[in-house]
């Protein structure tokens, strides 16, 4: 492990439409925005911060690798939540759709997955007794 790498701390995520992706994890997530301005939002988890980036200004944090479109994921991010088909309802009742799932898995999690509105996929894990 390099030495001295503490948490992850921001996850950033680039969107083409920053109104509806920062609804998203506002108003369907409940997540506190801690910063905004006229290209991006930045919510607050427990533990993490999420930055909603508008894609137009993306190019200069990664290149020269090119940014990605829309239409496919590269990642998938897990939240651990206590009951994963409460939590499949509670987001059902805002309008997203859950992609698949809940599902128990092998490895001890009852998993459902989830894309805000710009495509990021996540996934809600409830560890399952005996795990």
């Amino acid at each position: 492990m390099i030495a001295k790498l503490k948490r992850l701390e921001v996850i950033t995520l680039f969107a083409e439409d920053l109104a509806a992706t920062k609804a998203f994890y506002t108003d369907v997530l409940g997540l506190p925005t801690v910063y905004e301005d006229e290209v991006s939002a930045v919510v607050q988890m427990d533990n993490l911060m999420i930055n909603v980036l508008q894609v137009s200004q993306a190019p200069t944090l990664v290149e020269p690798v090119e940014v990605a479109g829309p239409g496919g994921t590269r990642l998938l991010l897990t939240l651990e939540v206590e009951d994963t088909d409460a939590v499949c309802a509670e987001l059902e009742s805002h309008g997203v759709k859950v992609l698949n799932g809940p599902v128990d898995r092998p490895w001890g999690r009852r998993t459902a997955a989830f894309a805000d509105p710009a495509g990021n996929v996540w996934e809600v894990a409830q560890v399952l007794p005996g795990s």
